[in-house]
């Protein structure tokens, strides 16, 4: 239980009624008070008060309270008293502290379940058994999202994507290590990508704009069960691992539209190589500079469209032309044909695996 929680609602109780109060732990030790340079000290009255069997005794110009948990005692309240009120004070000190608690746990308990279904650390078997136990819904449509973000401030990313998706019940924001937050977030329709991109949009939007911080995000598939949150987790990873690869310049990788990428990621690596030294001969591909290898993109986004290119690379349609020739030259591949230019199109994406291996 966090102690900064029971610290600020003693604070704020004490400015409210104008008294001393504060929580010991079952030994005696203050772990929150109204003079925060109390916390820390033993307050030796709280063991001879354990040893009575009252729920709140007055020990000299203190009132005690036994807060119990589970049917055992968990904290001791106090407050300095010298009011009649002060014994009523001290009981709805009490009963938030308890509130305060449960809130705290219910929401770490159900965090902690859905990180443990993510990183399978816990039995199949066993989660509906636990779902029910932390009412959470087992059956319903939600997807995971991956999100990459490194920053070397002490900023709390996760604390920002919290805020974005305040409803504790149904979306579960769990921090993997440093640099991986995931988000679990419940969607309306199977069919929800567009949804999904939209979220994921948000979320770097925001980041960038309170945090200053650049961020990445993979998406999984949707699923309809607890269980298959782990299988969601996996490929957001993939369509992370992918999409750096193969679409390095975006920032949203989703595991549905990662293209001829997932194809060629799961091809041995010693095919891509016989590939590669079959199309691009002596390696004629190492002498295409940038300028030809932007060409060439553009030339593919406009569907070979070579009036198109010519237009949005500024450039005239015979100088296009002659950088077409330039490359059937060099690669003997002419992207005019179709088939040529799908053969460079996975030719590059091969290489560029490679090269992702070998770095």
């Amino acid at each position: 239980m966090s102690v900064k929680l029971f610290q600020t609602l003693s604070e704020k109780y004490s400015e409210i009624i104008g008294k001393e109060i504060g929580i010991t732990d079952e030994s005696g030790v203050i772990i929150a008070h109204s003079n925060f340079q109390m916390i820390g000290m033993s307050d030796d009255r709280v063991n001879d008060f354990l040893q009575t069997k009252k729920q709140n005794e007055m020990i000299d110009d203190k009132i005690y309270y036994k807060v119990l948990v589970k049917n055992r005692v968990e904290f001791v309240t106090f407050i300095k008293a010298a009011e009649e009120q002060d014994l009523k004070f001290l009981e709805l000190f009490t009963l938030n502290i308890l509130n305060l608690k449960s809130f705290y746990d219910e929401k770490y308990d159900k965090n902690t379940f859905v990180k443990n279904i993510i990183v399978e650390n816990i039995l199949q078997g066993d989660i509906l058994l636990k779902a029910k136990e932390l009412h959470i819904d087992y059956n319903l449509l939600r997807v995971v999202f991956l999100i990459k973000a490194v920053s070397e401030k002490d900023i709390h990313v996760h604390e920002v994507i919290e805020s974005l998706f305040p409803n504790k019940n149904k979306d579960f924001v769990i921090v993997i290590d440093n640099d991986n937050i995931v988000l679990v977030k419940e969607v309306k329709s199977k069919d929800d990508y567009k949804e999904t991109s939209k979220i994921a949009k948000i979320i770097l939007d925001t980041l960038s704009s309170e945090l200053m911080v650049k961020a990445s995000i993979g998406i999984g598939t949707i699923i309809n069960n607890l269980k298959d949150i782990t299988k969601s987790y996996k490929e957001a990873q993939m369509s992370m691992i992918i999409g750096n690869i193969f679409s390095g310049d975006q920032k949203v990788y989703d595991y549905n539209n990662l293209g001829l990428g997932r194809l060629v990621y799961h091809i041995p690596t010693t095919l891509c190589q016989l590939f590669l030294d079959e199309v691009f001969k002596d390696k004629s591909a190492d002498s295409l500079d940038n300028e030809t290898m932007l060409t060439i993109q553009k030339f593919f986004e406009n569907n070979l469209n070579v009036s198109e290119t010519a237009r949005q690379l500024y450039i005239h349609r015979n100088t296009l032309v002659y950088r077409l020739e330039k490359i059937k030259r060099i690669t003997g591949l002419e992207l005019t044909s179709f088939d040529d230019a799908v053969t460079f199109k996975i030719a590059v994406l091969v290489r560029k695996y490679l090269a992702s291996i070998n770095e």
